[in-house]
């Protein structure tokens, strides 16, 4: 009975040994809570403010484009030329702002390293310098979606020949990729979903409303006023053919 005894503790005694190992290799789960709660989404600004913001302002400016030339025009050709142009200049333009930008601020990053190291006497710094903002990567990053964003209106006007029905597919595929530009964007950067959405929607609506109407006004007092000269000149000419008759 002594030796069954001593045999089963032994036995608890290696149990217990090897469960305090293996919490000792397993994290406590209030550390992984912690971690997450510490974790700074503010590290994806530089890339998700162009990404997002490359998107919108490509499916906008390109949709209210093809929008206003669709006021005066219905040609497809001619609203598609137009905002394949809107997509080209304005990709890099976003490039272009965007590298400059973002340069800015390491420039101004850069300075501030140098001088908190000058007043801690601390040499390195390698460690901070793997945080600061590319704007390669910026530029890159800006273009590209730009270019994702204005090609939804292009393809959706692309194989469409009636005009009213055109103006509603794109007015349509604008407004649904601005609901998903604005919850992706909502949800990389931990925002309320519903608000953002909402506010890049409205937007969008104000932008692509704005630009068919001013379009559509300035086209209507153009012709105006290209139509009164003309009618000045046909009732002259029947005032004098009148007269000699």
């Amino acid at each position: 009975m002594a030796a069954l005894g001593a045999h089963d503790q032994a036995s608890l005694n290696r149990i217990i040994i090897r469960a305090t190992e293996l919490e000792q290799r397993l994290p406590p789960p209030l550390e992984i809570e912690e971690k997450d709660q510490d974790f700074d989404y503010s590290q994806r600004a530089n890339w998700l403010r162009a990404a997002v913001l490359g998107a919108n302002d490509g499916l906008v400016s390109t949709a209210s484009l093809m929008m206003g030339v669709g006021a005066v025009k219905q040609d497809v050709r001619l609203m598609i030329l137009t905002g394949f142009a809107g997509l080209i200049a304005g990709a890099c333009s976003m490039a272009i702002g965007e590298f400059v930008s973002v340069y800015s601020q390491l420039d101004i990053e850069v300075a501030q390293m140098k001088r908190d190291s000058m007043n801690s006497h601390v040499e390195g710094g390698y460690e901070e310098k793997e945080n600061l903002p590319s704007p390669i990567q910026a530029a890159l990053a800006s273009a590209l979606s730009f270019a994702v964003g204005a090609m939804m209106p292009l393809l959706a006007a692309a194989f469409i020949k009636e005009y009213k029905v055109r103006l509603g597919v794109v007015a349509g595929v604008a407004s649904l990729m601005l609901l998903v530009f604005g919850g992706v964007g909502a949800v990389l950067g931990k925002a309320p979903v519903g608000r953002s959405c909402s506010r890049v929607l409205v937007g969008g609506w104000l932008a692509m409303a704005i630009t068919f109407g001013l379009t559509k006004l300035i086209a209507t007092v153009g012709s105006d006023k290209h139509h009164k000269p003309c009618l000045q000149k046909c009732k002259v000419g029947e005032i004098s053919g009148s007269t000699r008759a």
